[in-house]
């Protein structure tokens, strides 16, 4: 395998790709990198490529950045491991009061200047620790602020060791940044210990979690016993030539505080308190309350000496079945007694609802719920309801200039000139306004449409354009037989309204050159979504056979709102199982015609396709053609020549791994390849896998990568009747969805040797490129003034940025490709970890923004290429793939069993999760 360090592949000067051309090494205008700027030198090693050169296309555009420079300490930092040997991993607010008790009570005379720490494993101080030639010390710490037992106990006691592991010099980071540094471990480390100065202020003083801190200043209840409460993200990152501190808003979910009784009313939607006896709460509730406060810190009176009661905060491990009435347990001194006489007879605290259930605290008590309290700021770690996720988005939704005026507002709650931490370290955070930087906006791509079109090429104007006057650049077959499906009451959705859709759908798809035959016999169903679907659209598929002398082409399907379960037995169908059993006479004798082949399905919303304009049909339609085979718009050949060489045939790929929600532990991952497989890079086809529970790495990459060349060098061979070596690709992009900047090497030494494992075992030498698309990260655009943003107020589409906040010897970007809605963009990021090509800047940048305009769903361009777009989904759309009949649990339901130890057996998925139809794998099902 070539070095990861700059793999470069292949001869220069073969087309735009290669360096060489303009913005590339090879001179020219624009050629030298810009002075004053690093570049890595030969000594210097990276995980992904080096920087070949930076861009120059487009026009350029400063703008802000909400970033801000940061000086680097001077002096050397010592690193200590911080052990608990006797306990087990603890809350990080716990331990983060351990070392607060020992800094502030136990040994202040040790730790002057005061050490920061991570709520982990990690301790940094200015100055060397005391603890003599060992270089660790133990110390015993009791915290004293109320915790210590109320019944006479000996306070609990904390073993707290400290053991030196290193020494950081900064001067790693100066040279790091002016790329005179290999990114190795000390620079990782020094990074981890600024980030640590920066947050052990505000972490000290409100709720955090992990990079982001929250306060009360600005909260918002929306039911359900959840809060939504304002914070402030930041980070440390390394820039070129600078170090900056990223600072962003972001948003925690919180239980609303007050009794746990009118917690667990709100969150079921009850009003009174007799709702929660154990008579009126059936199982599925009670389990679905349970989930949800399992794990949250409550107050519980506690009977102490000379009955003093005190408040002790205890953790909710489950709820009882029975009510403090029935729930006995044994005394010390012999005999038995129920928790509400006990309350009653011991701390004088008679209930007024015995006849509610208890909760079970982690020491293994049982605590009538009225008798306990939720403390304020704490953070809900569980999958939001979906029906709430509008309100999360409004809440966290904020127009460009808003948003970042919040984040001005934020550096007064930060207030890094005031902390002794980031004084003590040697850090000045220059706070007097955002980062300025020189981004450039590219030229979109111009896009073609069916020869037959009035308008056959359009330019998008922000990352937008429409259907008017143009056709579909390949448009199906006409659809002769296909079936209208209502799963929704004929009172809520009448004949008429039936009769309008139709219209309205059909006179959509003419509009853009796709024919939907309409008879006055065509086949139009209502059915109750209580009924098995599959038995549903059989029935309705035997019709159109009988009718039609002939299998459907096309279901389309009415839902009702909140049918998410019925999508998921639709598309179970359409995507995995059809199988249509018709009886039919022949010459008087009854045969049994067996039709098995995969039906595209159309589900629409009753509530969105009523009365609907006409975009949304024509927007509809972009999805049956390509379901159904078509192609709607393709990159015109000259505007993206780096992927339509005909000397360089080329592969784009898109992979993804999504994991299951947090405390869905022992569910599966879902993996998902997708690839072109026409020369114009507008028509994908997928594969999805199940594996091992938040597993990252792509386990059956090989077999996946397998499938999608093999469907390539087909389709080019069978369809565009391709030739000798213009059948196999020469090129392949592989963009990677979902992967860590930790986890850069993994791809590199787990991924691609699979992938190039699979090429080789085809007989396919193609050059490889591999690129890690980031969306979860803090950056944002901001325009400097109204006259350079869009409508919305961000930046325009198109707005590319590698200079001042990228990376400072590795070959990476941010690309905002997308005009603007609602709320502030979020450009993603590109990393170049592989690259055999060779491309230049100029040349990822401008097919990367090619990529994002060929999603078919859409007349819009996307926030990240379409492959990547459409591995997502069908990722999402994998749990799709086990039979909606028998019971998964994919998600954690509500009706999960209680004994979280009873993880699911990895086997039983497998077994389970059924191939795609083998109709519907040449097909963009997903779309």
């Amino acid at each position: 395998m070539p070095p990861r360090a700059a793999p470069r592949g292949g001869p220069r000067g073969g087309g735009p790709a290669i360096r060489g051309g303009p913005g590339g090494r090879g001179g020219g205008r624009g050629g030298a990198i810009q002075i004053g700027l690093p570049t890595a030198g030969s000594h210097i090693t990276t995980v992904g490529v080096k920087r070949p050169n930076f861009g120059t296309g487009g026009r350029e555009l400063p703008i802000y950045v909400n970033s801000f420079r940061t000086t680097i300490p001077e002096g050397v930092i010592h690193h200590y491991d911080v052990i608990s040997p006797s306990e087990k991993t603890l809350p990080a607010r716990l331990n983060m009061d351990i070392i607060k008790s020992l800094q502030t009570n136990i040994a202040p005379e040790i730790f002057t200047p005061r050490a920061v720490y991570d709520g982990r494993k990690n301790m940094f101080a200015v100055r060397e620790l005391p603890f003599g030639e060992t270089g660790s010390h133990e110390f015993e710490v009791t915290l004293t602020d109320g915790r210590a037992d109320p019944a006479g106990r000996a306070p609990k006691v904390y073993k707290v060791r400290l053991t030196k592991v290193a020494e950081i010099n900064p001067e790693v980071l100066k040279r790091f940044i002016e790329g005179n540094q290999s990114h190795d471990n000390s620079v990782l480390t020094a990074i981890t210990a600024l980030n640590v100065v920066i947050r052990m202020e505000p972490t000290m003083n409100y709720p955090f979690n992990v990079r982001s801190f929250f306060t009360d200043r600005e909260t918002k209840d929306i039911g359900l016993g959840i809060q939504l409460w304002r914070g402030y993200f930041q980070s440390v990152r390394p820039g070129i030539g600078q170090m900056l501190i990223n600072i962003d808003i972001s948003t925690a979910t919180m239980y609303k505080s007050g009794t746990l009784v009118q917690l667990c009313l709100d969150y079921l939607r009850k009003e009174h308190p007799a709702q929660l006896f154990k008579q009126n709460l059936p199982e599925r509730e009670l389990l679905r309350l349970q989930r949800f406060i399992s794990g949250i810190r409550i107050l519980t009176p506690t009977a102490g000496v000379g009955g003093r009661i005190a408040n002790t905060p205890r953790v909710v491990k489950r709820l009882t079945r029975v009510s403090a009435r029935e729930e006995m347990f044994s005394l010390r001194e012999g005999g038995q007694i129920s928790v509400a006489d006990y309350f009653r007879q011991t701390m004088n605290k008679p209930l007024q609802y015995p006849d509610l259930i208890c909760a079970e605290v982690g020491s293994g008590a049982k605590i009538p719920l009225e008798l306990c309290t939720v403390p304020p700021g704490q953070i809900m770690r569980k999958q939001m309801p979906p029906e709430k996720t509008k309100d999360v988005l409004d809440f966290a939704t904020k127009k460009p200039r808003d948003r970042l005026e919040s984040i001005k507002n934020g550096l007064t709650v930060l207030n890094y000139g005031q902390s002794e931490y980031v004084r003590q370290f040697g850090m000045n955070v220059n706070t007097n306004g955002p980062l300025t930087v020189k981004a450039r906006v590219l030229k979109p791509p111009t896009l073609r449409y069916g020869p037959t079109s009035r308008q056959p090429t359009i330019v998008p104007n922000n990352g937008s354009w429409n259907m008017v006057d143009k056709r579909f650049y390949r448009p199906t077959e006409p659809i002769n037989r296909w079936a209208f499906v209502v799963f929704e009451s004929q009172q809520r959705f009448r004949d008429e309204a039936v009769a309008e859709c139709i219209h309205g759908l059909v006179s959509g798809c003419k509009e853009v050159g796709k024919c939907i035959k309409i008879e006055p016999t065509e086949v139009i169903r209502y059915a109750s979504g209580q009924t098995r679907v599959r038995d549903t659209l059989r029935s309705v598929g035997g019709e159109v056979v009988q009718r039609y002398r002939g299998p459907p082409q096309l279901f389309v399907i009415i839902l009702p709102e909140g049918g998410n379960e019925l999508y998921t037995e639709i598309k179970h169908f359409g995507d995995i199982e059809v199988s249509l059993l018709i009886s039919k006479s022949v010459r008087h004798t009854s045969l049994i015609i067996y039709y098995k082949m995969g039906v595209p399905t159309q589900c629409m919303k009753s509530i969105k396709c009523s009365r609907a304009k006409p975009q949304y049909f024509a927007n509809v339609s972009l999805k049956i053609n390509v379901k159904m085979g078509g192609i709607n718009t393709v990159p015109d050949p000259a505007s993206v020549s780096v992927l339509t060489d005909p000397h360089n045939p080329t592969l784009v790929m898109g992979a993804d791994v999504i994991h299951p929600a947090p405390g869905s532990d022992g569910r599966p991952s879902f993996t998902s390849l997708v690839g072109n497989v026409d020369s114009d890079t507008a028509k994908y086809v997928a594969d999805s896998r199940v594996q091992t529970s938040r597993q990252e790495m792509i386990a059956d990459l090989y077999e996946m990568s397998k499938h999608v060349l093999s469907m390539y060098t087909r389709y080019r061979q069978g369809v565009e009747k391709k030739l000798g070596t213009q059948v196999n690709p020469k090129r392949i992009i592989f963009y990677r969805d979902g992967v860590s900047e930790g986890q850069f090497k993994q791809v590199l030494d787990l991924e691609l040797p699979l992938l190039k494992k699979a090429c080789q075992e085809m007989r396919i030498e193609a050059k490889i490129t591999i690129i890690v698309v980031a969306k979860r990260h803090h950056v944002r655009f901001f325009p400097q003034s109204d006259r350079d943003g869009d409508k919305s107020g961000n930046c325009p589409a198109g707005t590319v940025v590698d200079r001042e906040i990228a990376h400072p010897t590795e070959f990476d970007f941010y690309l905002q490709s997308h005009g603007g809605l609602l709320g502030t963009s979020r450009p993603a990021h590109y990393s170049v970890l592989y690259d055999e090509n060779g491309f230049t800047a100029d040349a990822l940048q401008s097919l990367s923004f090619a990529l994002c305009h060929v999603y078919a769903r859409s007349t819009r361009s996307v926030s990240i290429p379409a492959p990547v777009y459409y591995a997502d989904i069908v990722c999402s759309r994998a749990k799709n793939h086990f039979d909606p009949n028998e019971q998964w649990d994919l998600l954690g339901s509500d009706d999960a069993s209680i004994d979280t130890n009873k993880a699911p057996d990895l086997k039983k998925f497998l077994a389970g999760f059924k191939p795609l139809h083998a109709a519907q794998k040449t097909l963009m099902y997903f779309s």
